[in-house]
């Protein structure tokens, strides 16, 4: 059966947590941020060299150890483990989806946001609502893309807000959201993110800090 993204990318990550906790229990080695650092990015680059994990997160381990080698213990490889594992489980195996959306989009309402989903969104827009948070969801993929509970295609949806709390918000309903492009939205002042059915997001998904 061939890899996911989510699949390989829990498989290095446990690995990492594991080999970090085995190190932890020896009692004659160093218990610093920077040590434990070091020995990630180590192990991740022979990890690397070996092809011990599937190419499909190859750019992402190339980038952790980038980061450990120029960064040190700022590039806080733990807990970057600790919170992709923590995020991507809570994710896997959900299956309804389009219930946990509209869930969302239900909590984001009661939050003063403005929530569009009655707009077609083919080409560039405006929205005015006077810099209060804002979600967009072309009609077309709304009422054509959720089959339920379930999403049975990937949506685009147009944020306005701090992504920091937008993120945190779509984890709580179990969402993993891709990382946010402005270059592709269609909305003006709005970032593009991406929901797809299975939470089998392509790439590392957006990341709760």
């Amino acid at each position: 059966m061939m890899t996911r993204y989510n699949q390989a990318l829990i498989e290095i990550t446990q690995a990492g947590l594991a080999a970090l906790e085995e190190r932890s229990k020896s009692n004659n080695v160093v218990k610093t941020a920077a040590a434990e650092s070091h020995f990630l990015c180590n192990w991740m680059a022979q990890a690397l060299k070996e092809r011990r994990f599937s190419k499909l997160i190859a750019k992402e381990l190339t980038k952790w150890v980038s980061d450990a080698r120029s960064m040190g213990a700022a590039a806080q490889l733990p807990a970057l483990l600790q919170r992709i594992e923590s995020q991507y489980l809570a994710a896997e195996g959900k299956q309804t989806l389009g219930a946990s959306l509209n869930a969302m989009l239900s909590e984001l309402r009661e939050n003063d946001w403005v929530v569009i989903l009655d707009c077609e969104v083919t080409t560039k827009l405006k929205l005015d609502c006077s810099g209060q948070n804002s979600l967009v969801i072309s009609d077309e993929q709304y009422d054509g893309h959720i089959d339920g509970d379930k999403l049975t295609k990937t949506i685009t949806l147009y944020v306005r807000a701090n992504e920091q709390e937008f993120a945190k918000v779509a984890a709580k309903h179990g969402l993993l959201l891709s990382q946010g492009n402005k270059k592709s939205s269609l909305i003006k002042h709005h970032k593009a993110y991406l929901i797809c059915p299975g939470n089998q997001q392509p790439a590392m998904a957006l990341l709760v800090e």
